[in-house]
């Protein structure tokens, strides 16, 4: 089905959708963010203080993939009524979901105060962020993707991914602010609580903006064509089961080292190197920085040359950095923090974060397409991202604290994301309904589908041309 671009007096409404997804986008990131940075730093003693130090932060890396864990079920939930009902008042749930739930660890009592009720009830609202969390990111992603048009698809959306690395940027901001102009000992004792309580103010401006944009046109126009979906979810696993399974393990490198660079690196500058935290934690800023300024230019460039073509370019500029980027935590110095963090967050994830939305979003036809997002999206986000940290940690552990092990596990999710990208070969442009007739120049919807001997591999990617 071919999408028109939306009309000029569509501009405005374009804009407002495209912030209001990126700041959800920036709550979601701002909650997985502090929780993985405090895990590293301060929840082994809050929540287990009878493990050592390493057992300790294994712990509470743990509870930290318990979120994860519950957004694949988040997703198919929320993508269920998201195709059914429409995207904007699933966005305004789920942020309820993420944001008071982030709000409410701030208020956690310690160990020490109720015991063993601390670390269950911090599952426990785990769980329920992480299940607001799996329907958070396809509606969001979608909302822009299904306002813009085709041609630019890849900027708009990686757009609303700039929320991923200022959700990283305020939170350790806020972090490294307290540590530094607090008294010795007093960010760890109770001040951690403070950017866990602050995230309020996000959530209020987030669901006042959601508030007031308008549901996906192209969601309006699927729903006056034709019957909705009964289960989404079904027609997605039965019709595009190649799709699926190739687009989670193209996922896992671009979640798994998003976590690798800034969670289980301050985990082996902290812990293993036993140096201070504020310098990596500065350097984290830096590269996050400059993040938001390199995601749409990796979008743009994959509406110019396929998308395809910038993330499988991500994946192996990662594998050619893993070596170098822990030779440069190695040093200790600060400029050499910076240059790993912003090679590896600024460049080599940016890339492939870049051109992710569009090219995952455009794997699945509208009627069922938040559903196939999230599906992609949380699965493989948890066995990357949601895994790394436990993984990342363990390797430390198991190598003496030397990092040659984590070295493996960084170049081959690397290897394996980009072999799985070459499977994707309908996200360069709007995939087709199952009963519409394709373009001459799309391809299959299925990632194993055959494609026709006549049409060159590039032909769809040449027609992303802004």
């Amino acid at each position: 089905m071919s999408v028109p671009a939306p009309p000029s007096d569509s501009r405005a409404s374009l804009r407002k959708v495209v912030t209001a997804s990126a700041l959800g986008t920036t709550v979601e990131y701002y909650d997985f963010t502090l929780y993985a940075t405090t895990a590293a730093l301060v929840f082994d003693k809050i929540f287990f203080p009878d493990a050592s130090p390493l057992v300790g932060t294994l712990a509470a890396f743990a509870t930290y993939f318990v979120g994860y864990a519950a957004r694949p079920l988040g997703g198919i939930v929320f993508g269920h009524f998201g195709d059914r009902l429409g995207r904007k008042n699933i966005l305004v749930i789920t942020m309820l979901m993420m944001g008071l739930g982030t709000f409410a660890i701030g208020l956690l009592p310690s160990y020490d105060t109720i015991g063993i009720a601390a670390p269950v009830l911090l599952v426990l609202i785990r769980l329920v962020q992480g299940i607001g969390m799996g329907g958070e990111y396809g509606g969001g992603v979608l909302m822009a993707l299904e306002y813009s048009p085709p041609s630019r698809q890849g900027f708009f959306t990686s757009l609303v991914h700039i929320g991923t690395p200022a959700g990283v940027l305020i939170p350790v901001g806020l972090v490294s602010a307290l540590d530094g102009v607090l008294p010795a000992g007093a960010y760890d004792s109770w001040a951690w609580r403070l950017p866990f309580l602050a995230s309020i103010l996000l959530v209020g401006v987030g669901i006042w903006m959601r508030l007031n944009i308008t549901e996906s046109p192209e969601f309006v126009k699927m729903r006056e064509e034709r019957e909705v979906q009964s289960l989404p979810v079904r027609e997605v696993l039965t019709r595009q089961p190649g799709t699926v399974v190739s687009s989670i393990l193209a996922k896992v490198a671009e979640s798994g080292l998003f976590n690798i660079y800034y969670v289980v690196a301050i985990t082996y500058v902290t812990t293993e190197l036993d140096l201070a935290k504020g310098p990596v934690l500065l350097a984290v800023l830096i590269a996050c920085a400059v993040e938001c300024v390199t995601l749409p230019l990796f979008g743009a460039l994959s509406d110019r040359v396929g998308r395809r073509r910038v993330y499988i370019a991500g994946a192996v500029f990662q594998l050619l950095l893993a070596v170098p980027f822990f030779l440069l935590l190695q040093t200790g110095q600060f400029w050499a923090y910076v240059v790993g963090m912003t090679l590896g967050l600024g460049v080599g994830h940016a890339a492939m974060y870049g051109a992710q939305g569009a090219l995952f979003s455009n794997l699945y036809p509208v009627d069922v397409r938040y559903t196939g997002l999230s599906v992609t999206q949380q699965i493989g986000a948890t066995l990357g991202g949601g895994l790394s940290p436990l993984i990342g940690t363990a390797l430390l552990s198991a190598g003496g604290g030397h990092w040659s092990w984590l070295v493996v596990y960084c170049a081959g999710v690397a290897v394996l994301s980009a072999l799985a990208t070459t499977r994707l070969r309908a996200g360069e442009a709007p995939a087709p309904h199952p009963g519409a007739t394709a373009p001459s120049t799309s391809t299959a919807p299925d990632a194993t589908a055959a494609r026709p001997a006549t049409t060159p591999a590039t032909a769809t990617e040449r027609t992303q041309t802004p």
